[in-house]
């Protein structure tokens, strides 16, 4: 079994489940899943389905459900087309990843400047011990 670090990306729903818990049907999970605005996790199931292809089953996290709630904001509320969903959080997306980024560089200057601070301290200490000629 797969695991899954974050509890909220543990897949828990299946599609009718999830598309009822966002209001919305099922078909329309289906499309954003098809225009890449979210993607489920797929087990393997039983049987073959369309194509002889192996039956699969979505299941949808919690992460996935907040995720359909937000397409569901921005679809409704605001009019924003797919397209225009798929540019915002792509945005976001690229967001969050500068924040990481900026976050690990603020914490590896941190420790540089504590390394520099030490040294400085010890240069001090051994300056302070030599004998005055």
């Amino acid at each position: 079994m797969v695991q899954f670090d974050d509890p909220k990306d543990r897949p828990v729903y299946i599609i009718s489940v999830a598309a009822e818990l966002v209001g919305m049907h099922p078909q329309t999970l289906r499309q954003y899943e098809r225009v890449n605005l979210i993607k489920p996790y797929r087990m393997p199931g039983r049987g073959e389905g369309k194509g002889g292809k192996e039956r699969e089953t979505r299941l949808y996290s919690e992460r996935n459900i907040e995720q359909l709630r937000y397409i569901k904001q921005l679809t409704q509320e605001y009019g924003v087309n797919l397209e225009g969903v798929k540019r915002i959080t792509l945005m976001q997306e690229e967001q969050e990843k500068l924040k990481s980024e900026e976050e690990k560089r603020r914490i590896k200057m941190q420790q540089d400047l504590e390394r520099l601070q030490s040294k400085i301290g010890k240069l001090e200490a051994k300056i302070k011990e030599e004998p005055e000629s």
